[in-house]
Parts: structure tokens; sequence; C-alpha cells
């Protein structure tokens, strides 16, 4: 069952930006859920970020503000090319 909090971690993390929403939507409908407390509450820090960064840390080499962050975007990415 979910939380009201998880609800709206799931809708916040709809973007509207293709580039984005690919890396988002999967993550958020298929491992959100299934996470661990401590790598949901690190995806709600990482959706609260503007666009712009979130960009620059998904599509290019730049690194986010803590390695946990990082760590968090790599696996995202992983579960894109499962």
């Amino acid at each position: 069952m979910m939380t009201l909090e998880q609800r709206k971690t799931i809708y916040r993390a709809r973007r509207g930006l293709k580039e984005l929403d690919i890396y988002f939507d999967p993550y958020a409908k298929q491992h959100y859920l299934n996470a661990s407390k401590e790598e949901q509450q690190l995806f709600e820090q990482l959706i609260e970020y503007e666009d712009p960064d979130l960009l620059d840390w998904f599509l290019s080499e730049e690194k986010a503000p803590s390695s946990n962050l990082t760590a968090l975007i790599r696996k995202i990415k992983m579960y894109l090319h499962e």
C-alpha cells in the first residue's frame, strides 16, 4: 500500500521534460516503492532540484552536489538500460 508521501513523490517525479521523464518514469513506477527508506528519501531530495541541474547531472558527466545523489543517478541510469 502506498503512503500519501510516496504518492506525492511519484507525482512530483513527472517533469514534463522528455529527457528527464525517460529516467524518472521507469524508476518511479518499477523501483521506487521497493527501494529502501533511505533511497526513497534520497529520490525525494533529487526531484526537488531544478530541471536544468538535473539535466546536467543525467546527461553529462557533471556530478550532483553529494556522492549519494551521484550514486542514485548512476543507479537510475542503469535501470533504464536493463
